[in-house]
C-alpha cells in the first residue's frame, strides 16, 4: 500500500523536504494559511482522491510483477538450455588427464601438462578401444605435443606396434617384440618412399610384461621423440622426417588391449 509521503516522493518535482526546512520569507506557522483556506482532513488529489491501492500505469502489479517475455521461473531458461551441476564442453566434457606420478625422468625434463598456449588437440574416449585403432592428428606433431597410451599386453602376445605416419611415410615405427629368437627387444625405424632405414634396437630395459598393464607416453619436442614407459624413461628417436606438421596419424595394433588415448600440449 503506498501513503502519502511515498505518494509525495513520486510527485514531480522531486523528494520531500526535510523535518525543518527553510521556507522562503521564514518559517510558516503551525497551522500556516493555505491559498484558498485550510484543506481538509482528506484534502481532494488531482483526479480525485486515490484508494488504498492506487491503479499504477498499465494496471496494478501483482505480487510478482510481470517480467518482458513472461514471468522467470525458479530456475530461468539459460540460451540453449539450462545448465547443469557439470555444464557439457563444446566437444565434450574434457576428463582431468591422467599423469604419473612421479613424472618420468629424462635428458632435459618431462613436462607437465597444460591448457596453455597450443593447438588444441580432440582426445579419445577414456574407454575400451577397437584395435587396430586409427587417429588423426589435425596439427601433426609440433614441440611439447604428448601422446599418453594406456593399456593391458595380451598374455600370449608376440609384438605391439605404435606408428607416427604421413600421408605416405611411416616417421616413426615403435615395434616391442616379445620372443625373436628368444630375446626381447624393441625396434625403431622410419620408412620413407617405401625403403625402411636403419633400424635402432639397442637398450638396457624392456618394460612390457605380458598380460600387464602399461603406461606409455610419447613426448614430441623440435630435435626428437622421448619415450617413457610406467614412469621410466626409456628411449629418444631423432627425427627423420623433420616436416612434422606432415606427420598427422597415429597407429596402435597388434597384441594389447587398449584402454586410453590421450593427446595434449604440455609446459
Amino acid at each position: 500500500m503506498m501513503n502519502l509521503s511515498d505518494a509525495l516522493d513520486e510527485w514531480p518535482g522531486g523528494n520531500q523536504s526535510g523535518a525543518n526546512p527553510t521556507w522562503p520569507g521564514g518559517q510558516p506557522g503551525a497551522n500556516p494559511a493555505w491559498p484558498g483556506g485550510q484543506p481538509g482532513a482528506n484534502p481532494a488529489w488531482p483526479g480525485g482522491q486515490p484508494g488504498a491501492n492506487p491503479a499504477w500505469p498499465g494496471g496494478q502489479p501483482g505480487a510478482n510483477p510481470a517480467w518482458p517475455g513472461g514471468q522467470p521461473g525458479a530456475n530461468p531458461t539459460w540460451p540453449g538450455g539450462q545448465p547443469g551441476a557439470n555444464p557439457t564442453w563444446p566437444g565434450g566434457n574434457p576428463s582431468q588427464p591422467s599423469w604419473p606420478t612421479p613424472q618420468p625422468s629424462a635428458p632435459g625434463g618431462w613436462p607437465s601438462p597444460t591448457t596453455g598456449p597450443g593447438p588444441a588437440v580432440p582426445a579419445a574416449p577414456q574407454q575400451s578401444l577397437a584395435v587396430p585403432y586409427k587417429q588423426i592428428l589435425p596439427n601433426g606433431l609440433y614441440d611439447k605435443l604428448l601422446i599418453t597410451i594406456a593399456g593391458t599386453i595380451k598374455p600370449s602376445a608376440d609384438k605391439i606396434t605404435v606408428d607416427l605416419a604421413t600421408a605416405n611415410d611411416l616417421a616413426f615405427h615403435f615395434n616391442p617384440r616379445f620372443n625373436e629368437s628368444g630375446k626381447k627387444v624393441i625396434v625403431r625405424n622410419t620408412c620413407i618412399g617405401s625403403t625402411w632405414g636403419k633400424e635402432e634396437r639397442e637398450l638396457q630395459a624392456f618394460p612390457f610384461v605380458q598380460g600387464q598393464p602399461f603406461e606409455m607416453k610419447i613426448l614430441c619436442t623440435k630435435e626428437n621423440l622421448k619415450v617413457a614407459v610406467n614412469n621410466s624413461h626409456l628411449l629418444q628417436y631423432k627425427h627423420r622426417i623433420t616436416d612434422l606438421k606432415s606427420i598427422n596419424k597415429l597407429n596402435i595394433y597388434n597384441d594389447l588391449v587398449l584402454s586410453k588415448v590421450n593427446i595434449e600440449t604440455v609446459t
